[in-house]
């Protein structure tokens, strides 16, 4: 056997290891069920041991005790119960990831019904240079993120149909878009809806120790749109260099599906062209009018006493502007091509994107409930402070702290590669623990978004993963869950090493602030 060989059975027992462990997991939802048990339990326990901390906070601060300690509160006395039924639906409607993540895809929701989305990426794609075409599906694949999973659905087959007629491996294709869509999942020149997602979850978090603590929509934005052309540079090299030549040249009998090699590539119609035409143009109005209200110093959405951008209603409202950016081309561009036909028909486009909400509505109700739990009974911040204690006992509160963090992310992806339900588990943990170790919610959920994205591409537990497996067996019949995580494992290591490093650079060496306000130490 050689030593390759050898190399590829190690990489095949590990992913059947990392396969089988993410099954024994059980659905994210139900998972937060069992937790919030374990906590209501867990509360009752410590509560009667007379668990406690030291209160880090000085004097005065809001929520602090008299005597100074921070004690585990019981949640299955009187008392508690009490407060669980009380609060079980307010819980639940006040989870503030869900109504900013809500009025977000409804304006998404009009832009992907309408087929803007879907035609912007088939533009952007189709008329690409050749020499260029790699470098554009993976951007491609990081912007489609803005309309979910519109990237795994159009993007990742149509590169594989791309480069198959170029003569190019139809798999080098689907690997450059499924390192974008997937690999890339945070990065983004937009905001978009998986921004007030985790915002809200580490809003939620940072009020564990600082209960008016605010982290804004636009809290990595900065870092985000950086980092759109870092992962496309990175992913183009990868694709070109690495894993084109290691694929080889494509043999059409390998197919599963030989029609799939007869599919004409759909160009743009002139009423679509037309139809993006003004689609841009009303989006560029929008942006003008939005620039018109925020960049002169006295800007209508300017903080009214400060008159700075930071803390503005502009900031306060961002979602809404997320809505209106993606609503108004969407409606022009359906009113153009008549894919919208009457307001009925817009209507049905909202109510579409609520109805692919369904599993993350109940996602959102158990995970509200344990951030709640979590949060009532004080466990959150005696963990944070004698996490934080041992951190600095330990010499550990450095730049390589969140180095440690963004690791640890990544493992917890390859077996629940969710990334609302990974950072509702691990934000009530490692966000209140790394606060009192002196950095800020905002740098903090910045690196969570690097761990979560970078083995998103080479976890089976990926609710795409499926998906990707069938166009590549189309194409390839003897395509593995193993050949395809090999083959999205360069890219993996790549995005996690210099994406870790750019932000050690951008955060520790520049000094850069990672969104607008945000920023880098928290000081009590």
């Amino acid at each position: 056997m050689t030593q390759n060989q050898q190399n590829h059975n190690r990489m095949q027992r590990f992913l059947k290891g990392v396969e089988w462990l993410g099954n024994l997991l059980p659905h994210p939802a139900i998972l937060f069920v069992w937790m919030s048990v374990i906590m209501l339990v867990l509360s009752a326990v410590l509560a009667s041991l007379g668990v406690s901390v030291a209160d880090p906070r000085p004097m005065g601060a809001k929520g602090r005790s008299e005597d100074g300690m921070i004690y585990v509160v019981n949640l299955l006395n009187g008392e508690g119960l009490a407060r669980i039924v009380e609060h079980l639906v307010s819980n639940f409607t006040g989870f503030v990831p869900f109504g900013t993540v809500v009025v977000a895809l409804l304006g998404v929701g009009i832009a992907e019904s309408s087929g803007l989305i879907s035609a912007s990426l088939r533009g952007l794609v189709l008329n690409a240079p050749k020499k260029l075409v790699t470098l554009v599906v993976v951007f491609a694949g990081i912007m489609s993120n803005t309309a979910a999973e519109l990237g795994y659905v159009v993007l990742i087959p149509l590169a594989a149909m791309i480069f198959y007629s170029l003569g190019r491996h139809p798999l080098a294709g689907l690997a450059a878009a499924f390192a974008g869509v997937s690999g890339g999942y945070s990065a983004n020149l937009l905001l978009g809806t998986v921004d007030p997602l985790l915002s809200g979850i580490t809003q939620e978090a940072a009020r564990i120790i600082d209960p008016d603590y605010v982290v804004g929509t636009e809290a990595n934005w900065y870092f985000m749109a950086f980092s759109t052309f870092l992962i496309s540079g990175l992913g183009y090299v990868i694709t070109e260099k690495i894993v084109e030549p290691s694929l080889g040249v494509y043999n059409p009998d390998d197919a599963d599906d030989k029609s799939v090699l007869n599919h004409k590539i759909e160009r743009l119609t002139n009423l679509e062209k037309k139809g993006l035409i003004w689609a841009g143009v009303s989006a560029l109005i929008f942006c003008g009018l939005l620039a018109w209200t925020v960049v002169p110093a006295d800007g209508i959405l300017r903080h009214p006493q400060t008159h700075l951008v930071a803390g503005s209603p502009f900031l306060k409202g961002i979602v809404v502007f997320i809505f209106v950016f993606f609503a108004v081309p969407g409606l022009v561009y359906g009113k153009i091509t008549r894919s919208f036909k009457n307001n009925n028909d817009v209507v049905g486009a909202m109510s579409t994107s609520m109805a692919s909400l369904s599993q993350y509505i109940v996602l959102v109700f158990f995970a509200a409930q344990f951030i709640a739990f979590f949060n009532w009974s004080n466990i959150g911040q005696v963990m944070a402070v004698s996490g934080a204690t041992l951190l600095q006992d330990l010499g550990l509160t450095g730049p390589m702290l969140l180095v440690g963090f963004i690791l640890i992310c990544t493992v917890v992806n390859l077996m629940l590669a969710s990334a609302s339900a990974q950072w509702a588990i691990t934000a009530p943990i490692f966000v209140p623990m790394l606060m009192l170790t002196g950095y800020a919610p905002e740098v903090i959920q910045a690196a969570y978004r690097i761990g979560d994205s970078s083995t998103n591409i080479i976890t089976p537990m990926l609710s795409y993963f499926g998906l990707i497996m069938a166009v590549a067996i189309r194409y390839k019949k003897d395509t593995g869950v193993g050949t395809l995580m090999a083959m999205m494992l360069p890219y993996s290591v790549a995005f996690l090493t210099v994406w870790t490093l750019a932000f050690y650079v951008w955060v520790f060496v520049l000094g850069l602030p990672v969104g607008p306000g945000s920023a880098t130490y928290y000081a009590p």
